[in-house]
């Protein structure tokens, strides 16, 4: 190989663990920097480079229609569904969908390895990127952990391994650096399996979660905000404790998510082939988005294991989010018995399916912006999408 053809980034050199990031405090550990992809960090990473115009275009041959509203706030989609499986997956957080697509693909020769994340034997929420080759690999890393997790810092594991087909399951930071440096990663093919997030954590801001909402934090397995207006955590003996949303302590926990996450307007994970989530979805089913053709391959894949239901649509989310945007700004907390009787009339009256997801969308969205104005003023216009400043519109701001 001549010197014209050598990759630059193979002449870049990993940043040390615990050196600042090119994004500062907004960095969100997606782990590209831990590669010598960082090579690509300015123009890759969406804290300093916020680019989903050109990434859609690049991921789906389309970017999303400012005049429909359902791609204002989900992205570009060919469709959406709720599913769940017929036979769930034993300890998967939901019914297992996510685990059942790699497995399938694994098992077809579709692709050589599946990036995702196990845990740490120290830690049942320690984050452990990983390349899985096996069922039981993809097995080991079900259940999401809630904490900022480097999985890109696997790429150059990707490319000496001398693999050409390849699927990540990510989160919308990891998949819009690896959508921008996917050129470089000499893949044949790849396909992207993403899940919706928000607000995540340190592991230190983790352990204060847990510690200031539930009554045993040193057993739960994992939780969920979910679209009962309530938190779940399920705990090592099967229980389940449930935390209405609005009893949370906003005044201790409001510092507790990461810059990154306070600054994101990816919530749906915009650029993945495929997203697997909840929040569009009636109570115990999955909300489904396939964006493109390739998404649609792989949901085939599992059709004869899953259930499907059309999405639908219920309530009005707007009284609820106007109020909720100047009671999280105060660190406003309601008394428990308050808070689940608030819980029980919105679980009732309020928003259902994708009206629910447009009301967590919202909720987020106008935090965020506020928080961009507020911290980082001078990123505001560049750094928040146009779909995100049109959804933000519909609400009053305080300053």
């Amino acid at each position: 190989m001549t010197s014209v053809d050598f990759p630059k980034h193979k002449k870049a050199k990993a940043l040390k663990p615990g050196s600042r990031r090119p994004a500062k405090e907004l960095c969100s550990e997606c782990g590209l920097c831990d590669t010598y992809y960082v090579h690509y960090v300015k123009e890759a990473c969406a804290f300093i480079n916020q680019q989903f115009e050109t990434l859609e275009q690049q991921s789906h041959a389309a970017t999303r229609n400012l005049d429909n509203p359902d791609e204002v706030y989900f992205g570009v989609h060919q469709e959406m569904m709720a599913a769940r499986k017929q036979q769930p997956i034993e300890g998967a957080q939901w019914t297992g969908i996510v685990s059942s697509i790699a497995i399938e693909m694994l098992n077809r020769g579709m692709v050589e390895g599946v990036v995702c994340v196990q845990n740490t034997k120290e830690d049942r929420f320690g984050p452990m990127p990983v390349i899985a080759r096996t069922p039981e690999e993809v097995l080991a890393a079900r259940v999401n952990k809630p904490t900022l997790s480097p999985n890109l810092s696997v790429l150059e594991q990707i490319e000496q391994s001398g693999m050409k087909r390849l699927l990540v399951i990510g989160v919308g930071c990891q998949i819009q650096a690896l959508r921008a440096v996917e050129k470089q990663l000499g893949l044949e093919k790849l396909y992207v399996l993403g899940t919706p997030c928000v607000d995540n954590v340190t592991r230190a801001g983790l352990q204060k979660f847990l510690d200031t909402t539930s009554k045993s934090p040193d057993t739960v397995v994992y939780y969920e905000f979910m679209q009962d207006f309530r938190v779940h955590f399920k705990h090592e003996d099967g229980s389940t404790e449930l935390v209405p949303f609005f009893g949370l302590n906003t005044k201790e926990l409001k510092d507790v998510f990461a810059p990154s996450c306070m600054s994101c307007f990816d919530y749906v994970n915009s650029l993945a082939d495929l997203v697997v989530g909840y929040m569009g979805a009636p109570f115990g089913w999955q909300w489904i988005l396939v964006r493109n053709d390739t998404g649609k391959e792989m949901l085939d894949l599992v059709e004869d294991q899953i259930d499907t239901q059309p999405v639908m649509s219920q309530g009005d989310r707007k009284a609820a989010v106007q109020q909720s945007i100047p009671a999280y700004d105060k660190g406003v907390t309601l008394p428990m018995w308050a808070a689940k009787l608030m819980g029980v009339v919105i679980e009732k009256i309020g928003p259902k399916g994708l009206e629910y997801a447009r009301f967590s969308i919202d909720s987020h969205f106008t935090r965020n912006y506020l928080y961009v104005k507020r911290q980082y003023p001078e990123k505001l216009e560049a750094h928040v999408p146009e779909f995100a400043k049109r959804i933000v519109r519909q609400y009053k701001l305080p300053n």
